[in-house]
């Protein structure tokens, strides 16, 4: 195994040398005609504008070579990064249990496609569950949490009959990732776990779940509440928020707001907190209320992508922080109500006596 591991990176090293060699070898050749050949010593002009043109050709294919191999690295790196995002922060579905489903994400790290944000939708047996979180802080270094929640919310999803179930399972691994970190950044002595873990670190999020009947079940954890579109963008409620994990414990009894539905011909728009607070280069907000009030049946990965474009405008492309966008939208059919059989009709009051 380290045998090969050793002939891969020779190998790549010598991938990455090759666009040099050519202009290498021409200026070994230049460097040896300079010292060994006696007509190259002759004083004169025409000699002094061949030697200048031969060196000046060498470093321009030089500086070639080592544009193309960092193109080259840049083009596999970018690759690299566009597969680890459909692994990681996957696109939804576009149809998930009669709901039409999109999603999308903007960086405020410049070249980076994953952030601080996470989300990600499953149907279960119990519903359609949906998670929607914001790191603290942005960029790379939010990976690793985004990693332990939504590897923790895959399974716990699916495994757990209970809302509250799949929030204490996305604390619990929230606090190992924590932990490991912290013997990362400060190791303990005698293999304890430090006083102060790493962990000005903590997440905000919203989880919920979608039933049959379009009732909606929601744990807030400091996340923004999401809007709901009908004939108009209007804040949903989603009852009093627990703290953002990482902060303080969960209570100990859980129990999701449930007055809420989204009915046929709805869409939520689930989002994080950039979307709001981002600005442009007068310092004003923006109007995400507004911008959501788009032209009416609009599909929901259109309206990511207007949303998406509308945000780079206001703030000229310049991302303070992370922005994430979820769109559902329940297209399941109304039920019509379905008349009483002859059977168990209702019978008719006798009229009264005079």
């Amino acid at each position: 195994m380290i045998r090969t591991r050793s002939l891969d990176s020779d190998g790549s090293r010598l991938r990455r040398l090759a666009p040099l060699a050519p202009p290498a070898a021409w200026g070994a050749v230049a460097v040896a005609w300079k010292f060994a050949c006696p007509s190259a010593r002759e004083p004169g002009l025409p000699i002094r504008i061949a030697t200048s043109v031969v060196f000046l050709s060498v470093g321009i294919g030089l500086v070639l070579g080592v544009r193309r191999g960092l193109a080259t690295e840049l083009a596999r790196a970018r690759a690299v990064a566009e597969a680890t995002q459909q692994v990681l922060l996957r696109p939804p579905p576009g149809r998930l249990e009669g709901l039409t489903l999109a999603a999308g994400q903007l960086s405020a790290s410049r070249g980076a496609s994953v952030g601080g944000d996470l989300y990600e939708a499953v149907a279960t047996p119990y519903g359609v569950r949906i998670v929607v979180g914001d790191v603290r802080g942005h960029g790379l270094a939010a990976l690793g949490a985004v990693v332990a929640l939504l590897g923790s919310f895959r399974e716990a999803a699916h495994d757990e009959p209970e809302l509250a179930g799949v929030l204490r399972r996305l604390e619990r691994a929230l606090e190992r990732h924590l932990r490991e970190r912290a013997r990362d950044e400060h190791p303990a002595r005698a293999g304890t776990d430090p006083e102060h873990p790493a962990a000005e670190e903590f997440v905000t999020l919203l989880l919920l779940e979608i039933g049959p009947d379009g009732r909606l079940s929601v744990f807030n954890c400091g996340h923004p509440g999401p809007y709901r579109l009908g004939r108009e963008a209007e804040r949903l409620p989603v009852g009093d928020p627990l703290p953002p994990l990482g902060v303080l414990p969960l209570p100990a009894g859980l129990a999701p707001y449930t007055a809420a539905r989204l009915l046929p011909g709805e869409t939520l728009v689930l989002h994080t907190d950039g979307a709001e607070e981002a600005r442009d280069h007068r310092g004003r907000f923006f109007a995400l209320d507004a911008a959501l009030a788009g032209p009416p049946g609009e599909a929901p990965a259109a309206l990511v992508r207007r949303v998406h474009a509308e945000l780079l405008h206001h703030t000229g492309g310049r991302l303070a922080d992370d922005i994430a966008l979820l769109v559902v939208r329940n297209d399941r059919a109304r039920v019509p109500a379905q008349p009483a059989e002859p059977g168990l009709r209702r019978p008719r009051p006798a009229p009264s006596s005079p």
